[in-house]
């Protein structure tokens, strides 16, 4: 059953490597660059999005708090307790959930292959890394 039985500071911790891990993952420094022209962005108009910047970052590590809470549970209903098993948890979870939801955006939405692969590629480190977190702190 899923509860609140779960080590809420490795929660938090896992959120913020998420959060921190895009941060990088999206930055110049990163794939963001590339990730600015398969979306069809330029300079100017993230600049103009920079006022909801605040309230875009807040609701983003919600969402990374809810990621890592029920990575967390599943976790810990999988028993893992090791770096490796929380990596295959982490897998799993990207394979069977992410992967398929994300793949409607280029069935549907006329994305690319490439911003697929960019988009995918945080998501499967991210939980792969936010897993064996989770899995070592349990």
């Amino acid at each position: 059953m899923v509860t609140g039985d779960v080590q809420w500071l490795a929660v938090i911790v896992a959120a913020i490597i998420g959060m921190a891990l895009g941060a990088f993952w999206y930055s110049k420094n990163g794939f963001g660059k590339a990730w600015m022209k398969e979306m069809g962005l330029s300079e100017e108009k993230l600049k103009t999005s920079q006022q909801k910047m605040g309230k875009m970052y807040a609701l983003a590590f919600v969402a990374s708090l809810v990621s890592a809470f029920v990575l967390a549970n599943v976790v810990r209903l999988a028993g893992a307790t090791t770096v490796g098993a929380g990596i295959a948890v982490g897998f799993w979870v990207w394979l069977g959930f992410a992967v398929p939801i994300m793949l409607g955006s280029i069935l549907w939405e006329n994305k690319s292959q490439k911003l697929f692969n960019i988009n995918a590629g945080y998501q499967l480190v991210s939980w792969l890394i936010m897993a064996a977190v989770l899995a070592i702190w349990a």
